[in-house]
């Protein structure tokens, strides 16, 4: 039983990013009051949608392919679409075109995906089947806590697997384009190949393509968001905008705090609330690799060569495994390649609500050392046009966001790293601290639910699920 005379909510979730909005609905879903805060005046944090270089052309401001969000078993129990969430897929989930006008494809058949890489094909069969089958399963344990798993055999299977580095694993196939499309979907780890684990990435989103697609939500990204604040509302949850917090004494009394920020802002805002030990831990979390982004306003489609490419919603580009490897190798030493390992998203093709009729909408993103304010717009350009000649000749306008000016419209993306810290072997299951629960400070009541949490990033909402489970275990139950 709460104290109403003593509270004015149960609980307070800071930032309303999939993660906060995730945690809040597990809160209110229980009857609890619980209010939402959101810094900006749009929620969402990596799921907003705006005109970002010319009137009618809706750009993600960050994320826009969901394979995560669809899988996710979190947002699989709400009923999201009853508030407007449309998915709409695309024919060919993802591609990676190669020197020469070919591509390899992922679609949602693991069986044509397969014979697609001609000779690996049995190979990819034997690699990703096992993960495709045990998967619906496995999602809770891959995407949770260090904790004993539902399905310790099939987690085993799994982690043999998904603990090597993606370029061992990847290396085990015979062709270039089977090695590649394994780089690129790896390359999402945002760190080294030779990383330990960083095929795991690899693993659990080549799964999801088969089994759930890579989708786009119909109208922006924005939509998913708007649609879980609609449910929480309709739930009886309050969010207010436009209410950044910077320190504790800021915030309605509750019995349950709940961030959605990264160790850095939670030191800020309650790190006087915190043992010495565990303010040590939060300030030696470490951040990973940033981003630089480019939105486009177009002309016409990107004039891909492969046809594979011109059907995906994402497009890969970095040609070989080897190549992207290097790429990823120069920048996690604080370089810039002259030709990044590059991620597009083409939403436009699938979505006709996201430009004006017969134009398009397109973003990209390489990696680019924390921090760094260099414009790769030249490079990840060239990436294109390597791929698609005459795309620079479609473009009506741009927008770009460099690692600070990605910091300065979501503060969680410190130095321009959107997984809210490297997820490497290190900081897999002990992000933030090395804790029984990561979810849990060492302050009474208080909670961080980021990415910055296991599993880390991705539009999955699974952090905010765990972190509030967690509270309603410890304060609520």
């Amino acid at each position: 039983m709460t104290n109403k005379a003593t509270y004015d909510y149960d609980a307070v979730v800071v930032g309303s990013g999939p993660n906060g909005l995730a945690a809040a609905i597990v809160l209110q879903r229980e009857g609890l009051s619980v209010l939402l805060l959101e810094g900006k005046e749009t929620i969402g944090g990596g799921l907003r949608t705006a005109e970002l270089t010319l009137p009618g052309f809706k750009h993600d401001m960050c994320s826009a392919i969901h394979p995560l969000a669809v899988g996710s078993p979190f947002f699989q129990t709400l009923p999201l679409e009853q508030f407007g969430l449309k998915y709409i897929y695309p024919e060919v989930n993802a591609a990676h075109p190669f020197d020469g006008g070919t591509a390899a494809i992922l679609t949602n058949s693991l069986q044509e995906t397969a014979a697609l890489l001609g000779v690996d094909k049995d190979r990819y069969l034997k690699l990703l089947g096992p993960v495709v089958a045990s998967w619906p399963g496995l999602a809770a344990d891959v995407l949770g806590p260090l904790r004993f798993p539902k399905h310790p055999l099939d987690l085993a299977s799994f982690g043999l697997k998904g603990l090597q580095s993606a370029t061992r694993l990847g290396n085990t196939f015979s062709t270039p384009e089977a090695r590649g499309l394994f780089a690129g979907m790896a390359a999402h780890a945002i760190q080294p190949l030779s990383n330990l684990a960083t095929a795991a990435v690899a693993l659990v989103l080549m799964a999801n393509g088969h089994l759930k697609g890579w989708p786009l939500p119909e109208g922006g990204s924005q939509q998913i968001a708007d649609s879980l604040a609609a449910y929480f509302v309709s739930l009886g949850g309050k969010i207010e905008t436009g209410t950044y917090i910077t320190g504790i004494k800021q915030l309605p009394s509750s019995r349950a705090l709940l961030f959605d920020v990264t160790p850095k802002q939670l030191l800020q805002i309650a790190g006087e609330r915190f043992s010495s030990i565990y303010t040590r831990q939060l300030q030696r979390y470490r951040f990973g690799m940033g981003v630089f982004k480019i939105d486009w306003a177009l002309d016409g489609l990107i004039p891909f060569t492969a046809e594979g490419c011109r059907k995906a919603g994402t497009v890969h580009l970095g040609g070989t495994l080897e190549e992207i490897a290097a790429s990823e190798l120069q920048t996690s030493k604080g370089a810039h390649p002259d030709r990044p390992f590059v991620l597009l998203a083409q939403p436009s093709v699938f979505d006709h609500t996201r430009a004006p009729e017969g134009k398009h909408t397109a973003w990209a993103y390489c990696h680019v050392p924390n921090g760094s304010t260099r414009d790769m717009t030249a490079a990840i350009e060239d990436q294109v046009e390597r791929f698609a000649p005459g795309f620079k000749e479609r473009i009506l306008a741009k927008h770009s966001f460099n690692t600070m000016q990605m910091e300065a419209y979501n503060p969680n993306y410190i130095g321009g790293d959107i997984n809210g810290g490297v997820i490497d072997i290190t900081q897999l299951f002990t992000r933030p601290a090395l804790r029984l629960s990561p979810y849990r400070t060492s302050a009474k009541g208080l909670y961080i639910c980021s990415s910055s949490t296991p599993p880390g990033g991705g539009v999955h909402g699974m952090c905010g699920y765990h972190a509030a489970k967690q509270a309603l275990k410890d304060v609520f139950r």
